[in-house]
């Protein structure tokens, strides 16, 4: 049974998603909380595998509550809800340490497979938003006027390993990467793990934020 948090500040948004996820029998709703302060209290004592986090809500946003449960309770992931297609504020919830990010039109089934995904252990991150990603961290690299200097944990990397976090940061999934550098699926699973024990990351999403933030991908 994977156990969820709705936290958003429009009560018939929640809803609405309680109705969804709740068809599903691996699926049950603990709690909701209308703003940030509250989720952070929700998480607190309810110990959800998954928080459904709204990004703009009152009393405290969904960046500094994202961030703060992903410190205090790291067993809990975070998939982050908005209605603006990956605004400032939806990047800013991805650093954080959201483990995904969803628009709230999404349709229920593709709301059901991220919250079990998330709750996996895998990042939801579509190519489309990856990409979308990717251009504001050039754009900011761009506005420096220079690329970041490489993570030195980078060094550890064997020459696999790295050229599989460049086809991560792509936005390229797992049967992707596969038929791309004729490896099974299972293999590039292996990679991708040891990429995040190696560079001590969550998840996919900071794979690819640090995959750009350190020049490791060329800005286009």
């Amino acid at each position: 049974m994977t156990t969820i948090l709705l936290a958003d500040d429009q009560a018939l948004l929640r809803r609405g998603f309680r109705m969804v996820l709740e068809t599903e029998p691996d699926l049950r709703v603990v709690g909701e909380a209308a703003d940030g302060r509250v989720a952070l209290q929700q998480v607190a004592s309810l110990a959800p595998d998954v928080v459904l986090m709204d990004v703009r809500m009152p009393g405290g946003d969904g960046i500094e509550a994202t961030r703060r449960i992903v410190a205090a309770h790291p067993a809990t992931r975070v998939l982050v809800l908005t209605t603006f297609d990956l605004d400032e504020y939806a990047f800013g919830a991805l650093q954080a340490g959201a483990s995904g990010f969803l628009l709230k039109n999404a349709e229920p089934a593709e709301l059901i497979r991220a919250v079990r995904a998330v709750a996996a252990g895998d990042a939801v991150v579509e190519p489309r938003v990856t990409q979308l990603l990717l251009g504001l961290v050039a754009d900011r690299l761009h506005a420096r006027g220079r690329a970041e200097e490489k993570d030195p944990r980078l060094a550890d990397l064997t020459p696999r390993e790295t050229e599989v976090l460049r086809l991560v940061a792509a936005g390229m999934t797992n049967g992707e990467i596969a038929a791309e550098l004729h490896l099974s699926t299972t293999t590039v699973k292996t990679h991708v793990g040891n990429l995040l024990a190696k560079l001590g990351l969550r998840d996919r999403v900071q794979l690819v934020i640090l995959a750009y933030e350190s020049g490791l991908v060329p800005r286009r």
